[in-house]
């Protein structure tokens, strides 16, 4: 092994013992909270035979809040001892994680000649610190699965421009609600087919759940969908969405702030993804609508700015395609680093309990902020480059950006 593999190796123990240190002072515990929300309302469901959408975990007004589709996927935990519950989630995490970042750092690798290893140890480690990301294991969240399973739709050669585009996205769209607008990104640019199918995929899905669970089926869509208390207090300084920052604002009328504002952030999103699919860059309009989700979405926790990672990993690719000591590169590379850090820094907070005033308002919606940063500022690929990825033959993995 040459200086060079020797350096390298120094570089991830170093970061690793940093990030473990970090986390021990900086993660907060909470129990697979919500994984345990999956697994008591489940064995309610299946084993106790009662009703799905009635269950609460105990001392909490929280229950299982997604379709029944989603329901009947999850059944088997009805049967699962809760610890091997735990370690089948943790593992499966991890492989999401470690297969997302190996497609969005693939294109880095290959145009900087750096060994692959290196560079995704490196971002394990960083996503392994991000405060999202904590957050969705400690939680025992399903975004990590979710945002996979709508990149590979997007990004994965063999679902592109395949019959089986948009599948993913219905997929993922069935089992929480919220992906959908990935169907409307289909829309805004053009790919009619596959919307098609995303939107067939999501209507089979919920056929198929609701020929195999009728009663729980009539509940959620009829009752528990429009039951919001369920899903939390839109005040709280987790919700980083516009509809949060609208109540935490606390005005007489929410609705006429949050929707000229979602308006707003909607014609923006459009414009953004419509120059993405123009230039072919499939990978800036998923961190694009990703963005806008968070944004959009009434309902936006810390847990789901996982969303974010595309984003926050184009936006360091577009950097070290700018010239080494040039000003652009330095300044993509600064607006990643201050994503990164702040969306790590647990910042938001210390403004849990009084977001009042101009420094509680900042604080108390500084993630929203920095969504509101990349949505303006994720590059897209220039004319040149996609010129060049519409060259075949070329091996720079230009399917897979």
């Amino acid at each position: 092994m040459g200086v060079a593999g020797r350096v390298r190796i120094l570089v991830v123990v170093g970061l690793a013992g940093a990030v473990t240190a970090f986390l021990s002072v900086a993660a907060a515990g909470h129990g697979f909270f919500d994984l345990e929300i999956y697994y008591g309302a489940m064995r309610h469901w299946v084993r106790d035979g009662g009703v799905l959408y009635d269950w609460l975990k105990r001392d909490t007004r929280y229950g299982f809040t997604y379709p029944p589709f989603a329901a009947v996927l999850m059944l088997p935990l009805a049967y699962l001892p809760w610890p091997v519950v735990v370690v089948a989630y943790l593992a499966a995490t991890a492989a999401a994680i470690g297969l997302l970042l190996r497609w969005l750092v693939a294109p880095i690798c290959g145009r900087m000649g750096w060994p692959r290893w290196f560079v995704l140890a490196i971002a394990l480690l960083l996503a392994a610190a991000f405060e999202p990301l904590t957050e969705t294991v400690d939680f025992g969240q399903i975004n990590m699965f979710l945002l996979l399973v709508v990149a590979g739709d997007l990004l994965w050669p063999v679902a592109r421009g395949s019959r089986w585009g948009g599948v993913g996205i219905g997929l993922a769209t069935a089992v929480k609600l919220t992906p959908g607008i990935f169907i409307a990104y289909l829309l805004v640019t053009g790919r009619w087919r596959a919307a098609l199918a995303a939107g067939a995929t999501v209507a089979g899905a919920g056929l198929w759940a609701a020929a195999l669970v009728p009663h729980t089926s009539r509940e959620f869509w009829l009752v528990a969908l429009w039951n919001t208390d369920r899903v939390g207090e839109l005040e709280f300084v987790s919700n980083q969405s516009l509809r949060g920052m609208v109540a935490r604002l606390a005005p007489a009328q929410p609705e006429l702030w949050w929707l000229p504002l979602v308006a707003v952030v909607g014609a923006v999103w459009v414009w953004r993804v419509r120059a993405a699919a123009a230039a072919r860059d499939e990978t800036a309009g998923l961190a694009l609508t990703g963005v806008a989700m968070c944004l959009l979405s009434p309902v936006t926790w810390v847990h789901h700015l996982v969303w974010l990672i595309p984003a926050l990993v184009l936006v360091v690719d577009h950097a070290f395609r700018a010239p080494v000591a040039s000003r652009r590169r330095r300044i993509r590379l600064g607006l990643a680093c201050l994503a990164y850090v702040g969306l790590s820094s647990r910042i938001v907070w210390l403004w849990e309990h009084d977001f009042s005033g101009l420094t509680g308002f900042l604080g108390s919606n500084a993630y929203l902020l920095v969504s509101v940063a990349l949505l303006l500022a994720v590059p897209v690929r220039t004319a040149v480059e996609a010129k060049r990825a519409a060259v075949p033959g070329r091996r720079e993995l230009v399917r897979l950006r």
